[in-house]
């Protein structure tokens, strides 16, 4: 493998039907739900520049190119707020136009939703050589050190892929990937096996996987061969298994955090309301009014 420590790229699959928010994702982009006044997208993105990553690749699904235009700058917005002379709406568009300063955006199509793997696929020409990050739009993680950061700080120890791993109740892990591991120092494993939604009986621990990854060459080159599932789906997890089978070694990293899921209805409105309740500027008018709620 490549020398290379340093992660610079991510790749960002927003390819999804968001078929659990139905009927609303009919026309709003699941990525685009709002955690407080803010998109869960943009969560993602404020994660990825304080990572250090400077190269952002989209997979999306066809015709979903406006999620590129949320994150350019808006030269006529920004004459109509001057115009009418709405000067702290200038003031805001421009702060929020220096966030994704120094980022630049582009995407890939994934014409038929066939598997995370298959959408990772997608972006293979992006690698060159390179680990890079994967980081899936429905996982925020709230935490003073960014949580891809903390992957990459894994990553330059040990050169090798890493997968983000949480802790849950035991009564909700059979909902989720989960992994067998061997513990190596605090919140750092070796994976031994990884298990999708098992049963009661078959849980081999209580971590589980959060959509965040660093992916090295080697994964790429396993993607390509893998066979589909009996979906006809690329799933990473299985690529991962099959890795694990050949001997190579997986890393784990276990998130420091808040793991805010987006995945469903409800889990997106608990961590709505988690961030909304943290925010110093609704808090405490906000949790006045859910006391007079009857």
């Amino acid at each position: 493998m490549d020398n290379q420590i340093d992660i610079k790229k991510i790749i960002i699959p927003v390819a999804g039907l968001g078929t659990r928010f139905l009927p609303l994702s009919r026309v709003v982009p699941k990525d685009f739900f709002p955690l407080v006044d803010k998109p869960v997208i943009q969560y993602i993105i404020e994660e990825v520049k304080k990572s250090g990553i400077k190269e952002v690749v989209f997979v999306i699904s066809p015709g979903k190119k406006h999620i590129l235009n949320y994150f350019q700058k808006s030269p006529e917005l920004e004459k109509t707020l001057i115009k009418r002379k709405k000067d702290q709406l200038l003031k805001e568009l421009k702060e929020f136009e220096e966030i994704f300063e120094g980022i630049t955006f582009s995407y890939v199509t994934q014409k038929k939703p066939l598997g995370d793997g298959h959408a990772i696929l997608q972006a293979a020409k992006h690698v060159n050589g390179e680990a890079i990050g994967v980081s899936f739009g429905d996982d925020v993680v709230d935490s003073d050190e960014p949580a891809m950061l903390q992957l990459i700080n894994i990553f330059k120890t040990c050169n090798a892929p890493v997968i983000a791993l949480k802790q849950l109740p035991m009564d909700k892990v059979p909902a989720y990937g989960v992994v067998a591991v061997e513990k190596i120092a605090h919140g750092l494993y070796k994976i031994k096996k990884i298990v999708e939604k098992p049963a009661p009986t078959e849980i081999p621990s209580n971590l589980v996987i959060v959509g965040k990854y660093i992916l090295t060459p080697e994964v790429f080159q396993y993607l390509k061969k893998a066979e589909p599932s009996k979906k006809g789906e690329i799933i990473l997890a299985e690529v991962f298994e099959k890795m694990l089978d050949d001997g190579k070694v997986i890393y784990g990293c276990e998130l420091k955090g808040e793991w805010l899921e987006c995945g469903d209805k409800m889990k997106w409105i608990k961590s709505f309301f988690y961030l909304a309740l943290k925010d110093p500027r609704f808090k405490d008018e906000l949790k006045q009014y859910l006391k007079n709620i009857k």
